[in-house]
Parts: C-alpha cells; structure tokens; sequence
C-alpha cells in the first residue's frame, strides 16, 4: 500500500467515524429532507444545546454539513445528498451473498 492510498483509506474512516452515533445519524436524516436550525434538530434529537452543537461540528469537520448564516441562527443542510443512500444500500446488502445483493452504489474503489 502507498502512503498515498494509506491517506485515502485514513480519510474515508474519519469520514465513516463521523456517522457512527445515533444522533448523528438522525441529524443526516433530518437534512436529507430539508435544511434545519439548531433548535429543530435539539428538540428532535432530545438532548441538550452543547451537545447537538459537537455533533454538528463533527459532522461540519467530515465535510457532510454546512451552515448558512439566517439573522441569529444558522440553518443546516447537506453538503452532499447521497449519505442516506449509502447506509441503506450497505445495510440491504448485509448478511446477502453478494449475487443476492440489489444494491447499485458507485464502487468506493479508486480509478486505476
């Protein structure tokens, strides 16, 4: 493996890392349908301010949210549609041989 490939691989488990908390993936959810204030997602995800905002800036850090600046709010949306897609095309291919498998994700694999 090239230091080049480690880099990758380290890069796309930071980004996996990111989505490995219920609230984080609620918070994915929720954006997928429409861009929300902090507000919305800390009644949705039941828990404190402090805490929706550290799981906001996990996901800002990943890449996978950005913020818009509304008066004296931000609202959030996805930077990138297709998280949601993701995780149910690997969770329907879960336990299935692979010629069972219905999912069409894009190959993760990098262009030779």
């Amino acid at each position: 493996m090239t230091s080049s490939d480690m880099r990758r691989l380290e890069r796309r488990a930071s980004l996996l890392k990111s989505l490995a908390h219920p609230a984080r993936l609620l918070i994915i959810e929720m954006l997928e349908a429409s861009p929300r204030c902090a507000g919305e997602l800390t009644e949705a995800i039941g828990s404190d301010k402090t805490t929706v905002s550290k799981h906001l800036a996990v996901l800002k850090r990943a890449g996978l949210v950005k913020d818009h600046k509304r008066g004296t709010y931000s609202e959030y949306s996805l930077v990138c549609g297709c998280v949601t897609h993701f995780i149910d095309c690997i969770e329907s291919g879960a336990g299935k041989g692979a010629a069972e498998s219905d999912c069409t994700a894009v190959s993760l694999k990098p262009e030779p």
